[in-house]
């Protein structure tokens, strides 16, 4: 996991796409989210902001 996170901060410093950043730590904290509000008390939450 940490290689994954070395090659993507590479491709982004080489390539100058830093834009990217936010878009990969919103998708990381979503997946975040729906995983761990799929079976604990915080569904129906989660369930109200979809």
């Amino acid at each position: 996991m940490l290689d994954l996170l070395t090659d993507l901060w590479a491709y982004m410093r080489a390539r100058k796409k830093f834009w990217l950043t936010p878009i990969i730590v919103l998708l990381v904290l979503l997946g975040a989210l729906l995983v761990l509000g799929q079976g604990s008390a915080l569904a129906p939450l989660i369930y109200t902001l979809f």
